[in-house]
């Protein structure tokens, strides 16, 4: 599964022990963000919920700051 680095720093702010905490975490936040935030949380969060758990365990994602 390739991520953009938005969608990966999505996922390391809301990272949690497994993929199904994760993709919840960013879907609760969900209300918080504008229009244009709350897309790209969902198109992550649907992602995060297509992996596989094993997938999800050995994927190493990076929070990069621009």
């Amino acid at each position: 599964m390739q991520f953009t680095v938005e969608e990966e720093n999505l996922i390391c702010m809301y990272h949690k022990s497994d993929r199904r905490r994760t993709a919840a975490n960013i879907r609760a936040a969900l209300p918080d963000m504008d229009k244009k935030m709350a897309a790209l949380a969902c198109q992550t969060a649907d992602k995060v919920d297509a992996m596989n758990d094993a997938d999800f365990a050995v994927q190493r994602f990076h929070f990069t700051d621009e």
